[in-house]
């Protein structure tokens, strides 16, 4: 690993044809999103749409990826075919680790091949091979035919692969990761499949290098007895983020039907607790980590009448896609969940995305303005066997309806109606439904999720409306998770890695001059992403909130119409500035 310069693998798709490349920037860049950033500067092309054959796919990692625990994280960016703006989407598994160990800090795929293939890569060998036989695959077969083609090898070997809803270039497809981890939103399964990319297959084979020293070592304890002996990260482990369920249900914060309430008594069946003890086959953890936080269940299939016989599968399962899949569509039972997340996975959908989609177009049903022509099966709020079909018709574009309701929500409520309902925020929304500062924050984020800052969860601890205090928080969070996405790290360690003590983990490994400047690298980083984002179209102004969000109560009570609305306005034009002031000034506005 160089302290100044990236090794990047730049693969032609159309020629099959592969390089590398060493570039200079890390001191500016480090990695993760800035290192995505400074690629799409040099490879993207802004005013291009998202499905030229020219714009790139790109796999990006950070300075310390396998050198301390959750370090474990990779950035994926493209323009997306959701909003056609530059994004990232980000996945842990095994991705992270074998670029690392196959010698790469990056990879972009460029171009389009000629016939459905997979991408094959490693310190030794970088192949672009056909596979048409795996046209219309879902991606548990898909993966299950890649691991039988392609052996293991002796190093971390990782899995990506898309589903049908990727082929069928839907906004909502996702890029599956090792079976139970996605890049999951803003359409990056549509991306490789317009360039024929059903999957790619990376197997790090080299341990890396890094000086074994004294320090190290002590650091490296240190680090993993914060995270394995405190409290920090062990409520990660054990119930996981689907604790979130019944304490968001308790403060009417949880979106429920369409967003129709935000809260129900029916939380009982579909709690963190619930799907532990009822469903819960195993934890898992991406390479690198030994927190656990993957909480994998099982459902169970009959496939022989005649005997009673059945096949079991694993679904994996967390807090967001429990909301999308679960309460927002109106089910309160644990295993119908995870029979609708199944049905998504095997399409290669995003289950956020689709799960609010389906959720629309049910209550547009309710309304009457669908009927079963369009949506080919009945969509009742809380009929699982109906939205598993829903699924399946949804990733496969059966009809002139589902193809344009893969395109997004609000893309088929302008053509048959219900715009006021559709919980879009930039994209469909995320399962907070915690007040003024997470929707706007969500609307007008830069991957438009509810991890680009921790809004969700300002509103609950503040009851009161501030302006000001809302827009200095907003303005502060972001720079520190654009570090954190940079380094890669796992989100859900950013108790555990403090500015100092990433200052300690990146000068014990080499890499003293990032951590002498970390004070403005967030900053200049973040400012970086969005200027792309704006120079591919994005504009604050256009995003509108649907009026769904302004009828919403809480336990603060009603939303505050006006707030949101001087919030949404002001942080809009603060985005703005970022982009066409200096940052000296900039840095100066934002501590107003």
């Amino acid at each position: 690993m160089n302290p100044t310069l990236f090794r990047v693998l730049v693969v032609d798709l159309a020629t099959g044809r592969a390089r590398a490349e060493k570039l200079e920037g890390r001191s500016r860049a480090v990695g993760g999103s800035g290192l995505a950033a400074l690629l799409f500067e040099r490879f993207g092309h802004p005013d291009r749409p998202w499905h030229d054959p020219d714009q790139p796919f790109i796999l990006a990692i950070g300075p310390l990826t396998g050198l301390f625990p959750l370090m474990s994280k990779t950035v994926s960016a493209y323009v997306s075919p959701y909003h056609g703006q530059y994004t990232e989407s980000h996945a842990g598994g095994r991705s992270a680790l074998a670029l690392r160990f196959a010698g790469y800090d990056a990879l972009v795929l460029t171009g389009r091949a000629p016939a459905l293939s997979c991408v094959v890569v490693s310190e030794r060998k970088i192949r672009v091979r056909p596979v048409p036989f795996m046209a219309g695959m879902d991606v548990l077969a898909c993966g299950k035919l890649m691991r039988r083609m392609l052996p293991a090898g002796s190093g971390h070997r990782s899995i990506l692969r898309i589903g049908p809803a990727g082929e069928n270039g839907s906004a909502m497809a996702c890029v599956n990761v090792d079976t139970y981890r996605h890049f999951g939103r803003l359409g990056g399964g549509a991306v490789l499949g317009r360039k024929n990319v059903k999957g790619i297959v990376i197997t790090g084979e080299e341990p890396g290098q890094v000086a074994v020293t004294r320090e190290y070592r002590k650091l490296f304890s240190h680090v993993y007895n914060l995270v394995t002996g405190t409290d920090m990260l062990r409520k990660y482990h054990n119930l996981g983020t689907p604790a979130n369920l019944e304490h968001l249900n308790d403060l009417a914060a949880l979106p429920w039907q369409n967003l129709q309430k935000t809260s129900d008594a029916r939380i009982s069946g579909v709690t963190g607790t619930c799907f532990a003890d009822q469903t819960l086959l195993r934890n898992g953890a991406c390479s690198g980590c030994p927190v656990g936080c993957i909480h994998i269940g099982f459902i169970r299939e009959r496939f022989e009448e005649e005997h009673n016989r059945y096949l079991y599968h694993q679904v994996a399962y967390d807090y967001e896609p429990i909301f999308a899949a679960g309460t927002m569509l109106g089910l309160d039972n644990a295993f119908d969940v995870l029979r609708v997340l199944d049905a998504m996975e095997r399409q290669g959908l995003d289950a956020m995305s689709a799960g609010v989609a389906l959720a629309w177009a049910t209550e547009a049903a309710d309304r009457g303005l669908i009927s079963d022509r369009e949506t080919v099966i009945p969509l009742v709020f809380g009929d699982a066997d109906g939205y598993v079909r829903a699924a399946s018709l949804l990733g496969g574009a059966a009809n002139d309806f589902y193809r344009l309701l893969g395109q997004g929500t609000l893309a088929c409520a302008r053509e048959y109606g219900g715009e006021e309902f559709a919980c879009v925020l930039g994209q469909e929304m995320a399962g907070y439904a915690t007040g003024e500062v997470f929707f706007a924050a969500q609307a007008l984020g830069f991957r438009h999720s509810h991890l680009d800052t921790g809004a969700y969860s300002y509103d609950q601890k503040h009851d009161r409306r501030d302006l000001d205090d809302a827009l200095l928080f907003l303005l502060k969070d972001e720079p520190g998770r654009c570090l954190l996405t940079s380094m890669v790290s796992c989100l859900f360690a950013r108790s555990v890695y403090t500015p100092d003590l990433l200052g300690q983990c990146l000068s014990v490994t080499g890499f003293g001059e990032i951590a002498d400047h970390l004070d403005s690298l967030g900053e200049a980083i973040r400012r970086h992403r969005w200027q792309l984002r704006f120079a591919t179209g994005f504009r604050p102004e256009d995003i509108v909130l649907p009026k769904r969000f302004y009828r919403v109560s809480n336990w603060k009570g009603p939303v505050d119409a006006d707030f949101l609305d001087r919030l949404k306005t002001e942080y809009g034009r603060r985005l703005t500035a970022l982009v066409q002031a200096d940052p000296e000034h900039f840095a100066e506005n934002s501590h107003e």
